[in-house]
């Protein structure tokens, strides 16, 4: 078994039987449970709008090779400059490279989990760069030097009182703080940053091909600060990201916020369209957009898999999965964790380290039932496990286990050459461990159905 396998099952088995952790996000994601009912009660067809987002998305990756190089012909004709990163390193490289012929030496960012894909806060420390977090939940985990636990609430898995402590010890609040008060210090730390910072970097929720403009989603309003006192702006998307027409933000704003949050729609929707314009008072002299491939078009080269792509990042189905609300987030050790994480991370890291994630599931189906864009998540899951065993990644050991209850399974013959004693051993000896860790392993009768009812017949 490859580590991180072996790390992942560790992890899993902790956190399963955290009761602290089990109560914080069982709360926290009822609250979100109810907020998303109300959200969804307001669409007039809701299942008209999540086929139409599916359509929409069909068709983008279906020609993204015409929707990529529309997108970059119309930012550029504003002035904007567009880089192509293959893969982490490249990304990396050429976004020093940005900062470095600025003279930058500190970063404001908002959150963006491509830029945790591509790991840009360690990068630009060990380069002496600052790169601090603005959005809340980031910067708290950021504090705590952990990755975020959450696509779209990174610190899910904190109570107050985690918080509190956590300010108490970093900046001396008071330990009964009030979320208020909480905020409101994380405020004051943070204005100075957005003036004082050289460049500033977000992600990218949309990248519009017909207008060459990127459209951001927030809560907090700390991404237009990041894309309006810096000089530089450097966005840094996915080439999933793109949609077609400015008028698909009326369908796919709606669909993200509701099932992200429960909102209508987020407090702050942003349209950029390159640097500032002469016309215009305030925004960056300079700005970026980095379209990252890092293992999509590896994705996009599978037939069935890539509707993994359509994913708009809205975080619902970590929240209805029942093995994410056991084992949380972090356990994952993926930027992309939960039911789409298992699904896309395989493709995105190879399969031969990441594969079981795709066995991470219960295949229950709810993931795919509250997709906001109508992938089929958990058959997804189960063609990964399909390719896994096509290229020969699983063990030999593994392999041959299936093999012997293949030939078993086909024939009553061999099905019935042992007694329920005999099979009860084999039962005990290969699966104690693994099934019957926390559970009784099940009894298997003395004789089968079959020779019970051949005996029945005889009487």
């Amino acid at each position: 078994m490859m580590k991180t396998a072996e790390d992942f099952l560790v992890k899993a088995d902790e956190k399963a039987f955290d009761l602290d952790h089990r109560t914080i996000i069982n709360h926290n994601i009822g609250k979100y449970n109810v907020a998303v009912a109300r959200g969804l009660s307001k669409f007039e067809n809701l299942e008209n709008s999540k086929k139409k987002a599916n359509v929409i998305k069909w068709r983008v990756m279906e020609n993204l090779d015409k929707h990529l190089p529309e997108f970059e012909a119309n930012f550029q004709r504003k002035g904007g400059k567009v880089i192509w990163a293959n893969d982490v390193e490249e990304a990396q490289r050429e976004i020093l490279n940005i900062i470095k012929k600025a003279g930058g030496t500190s970063v404001i960012k908002s959150k963006s989990m491509t830029t945790e894909e591509i790991h840009l806060n360690d990068f630009l420390e060990k380069n002496g760069i600052e790169s601090l977090e603005s959005d809340l939940g980031e910067y708290i985990v950021q504090l705590l030097g952990q990755a975020p636990y959450h696509i779209v609430t990174p610190a899910m898995h904190l109570s107050k009182k985690d918080i509190a402590k956590l300010f108490h010890e970093h900046f001396g609040t008071p330990l009964d703080a009030t979320p208020e008060q909480l905020t409101q210090k994380a405020r004051e730390l943070l204005r100075e940053k957005y003036l004082s910072a050289s460049v500033g970097i977000t992600g990218g929720n949309f990248l519009i091909a017909d207008t060459g403009s990127i459209a951001l989603t927030e809560n907090e309003g700390n991404a237009r600060l990041c894309t309006t006192f810096p000089k530089i702006h450097i966005a840094i998307v996915g080439i999933e990201k793109i949609i077609p027409s400015m008028a698909d933000l009326d369908l796919f704003w709606p669909l993200l916020a509701s099932h992200g949050t429960g909102q209508n729609l987020t407090v702050y929707n942003t349209i950029l369209s390159g640097p500032r314009q002469p016309r215009e008072t305030d925004g960056p002299e300079e700005m970026y957009v980095i379209l990252l491939d890092n293992g999509r078009t590896n994705l996009l080269a599978q037939k069935e898999q890539r509707q993994a792509l359509y994913c708009i990042r809205c975080g619902a189905c970590l929240n209805a999965c029942p093995v994410y609300k056991n084992i949380g987030g972090h356990t994952y050790d993926t930027t992309y964790s939960g039911p789409i994480g298992s699904m896309i991370t395989p493709h995105l890291k190879g399969m031969k380290e990441f594969k079981h994630l795709s066995y991470a599931s219960t295949l229950c189906g709810k993931c795919t039932e509250v997709c906001p864009v109508k992938i089929d998540i958990h058959k997804m899951l189960l063609a990964n496990r399909r390719d896994a065993v096509a290229a020969h990644e699983n063990t030999k050991a593994e392999a041959f286990g299936w093999k012997i209850w293949k030939k078993g399974m086909a024939k009553r013959s061999m099905m019935d050459m042992f007694g329920g004693k005999m099979k009860n051993f084999f039962l005990k000896l290969l699966f104690k461990k693994i099934w019957g860790k926390y559970r009784e392993m099940p009894v298997v009768a003395p004789k089968s159905f079959s020779k019970q009812y051949e005996e029945s017949k005889k009487v």
